[in-house]
């Protein structure tokens, strides 16, 4: 016979196991997975701004905690899913990276209405980029909630020898705009990312009914429809800084 392929025979009682294994083997391979808790809340946030701001390595940055020098332009919209814990909640976010450029407007309109929080991103090496937070903020006012909850952020604050916009012209900008926080940060070097993220949700979970758990706050983006034409009115601006 050749050896080469002499299989040692099974022993008896072979599809039973060994009589010698540890009882201990079979009860926890009996033992079943305590599945993960439920989150108490889901929000859908929103990322603006004009292209190359730095709005998808924000997002990035917050969920994956990694960053791309090289990044792409986003082409419609994106998102990425994390899951947090604030005020002794488990919040499950799904954040939205949006398109820059105009000619996607009419397909990221859709994704304002749903949004509990929304995230307005300036360079503050690019003077364009400030120039045009007019611009979003009419795409807010006519798209988004009245009770969503506004974040302005200047980023690329690793880029401070190349700063055009300083940042009194941003708190001046933002104070004009009824509950707009104000911050800077940078993507690249990871300052004040996971602080603006959580800022802007724990501000959103402070209006909401904590004791009702598993409340769905996001709407279905399928069925989102534009908001009226009219923009909502907005009561007297007041200052708020992170």
């Amino acid at each position: 016979m050749d050896l080469r392929y002499d299989v040692p025979q099974r022993a008896a009682g072979g599809g039973r196991g060994s009589a010698n294994a540890s009882p201990a083997l079979g009860a926890q391979s009996r033992r079943r997975k305590i599945p993960p808790r439920p989150a108490d809340f889901k929000l859908q946030i929103i990322i603006i701004g004009s292209r190359g701001v730095g709005k998808t390595s924000l997002m990035e940055r917050f969920t994956d905690d990694t960053f791309c020098e090289a990044c792409k332009s986003t082409v419609g919209v994106d998102f990425k899913i994390k899951t947090v814990e604030l005020r002794g909640k488990k919040i499950r976010l799904q954040i939205w990276d949006t398109a820059g450029q105009e000619r996607f407007n009419s397909i990221t309109s859709a994704y304002y209405r749903g949004a509990k929080g929304i995230v307005l991103v300036y360079d503050i090496t690019k003077l364009e980029s400030f120039d045009d937070l007019p611009k979003w903020m009419k795409m807010i006012d006519k798209y988004a909630s009245e009770e969503a909850e506004l974040l302005l952020v200047g980023n690329k604050l690793d880029c401070e020898s190349d700063r055009i916009i300083s940042r009194q012209q941003g708190e001046r900008f933002a104070s004009r705009i009824s509950g707009m926080r104000f911050c800077e940060a940078s993507a690249k070097d990871n300052f004040n990312v996971d602080e603006i993220f959580l800022k802007l949700v724990d501000d959103i979970i402070s209006k909401m009914p904590l004791e009702l758990p598993n409340k769905e706050l996001s709407n279905s983006v399928l069925s989102l429809q534009p908001e009226p034409e009219v923009p909502p009115e907005l009561p007297p601006p007041r200052m708020r800084c992170c």
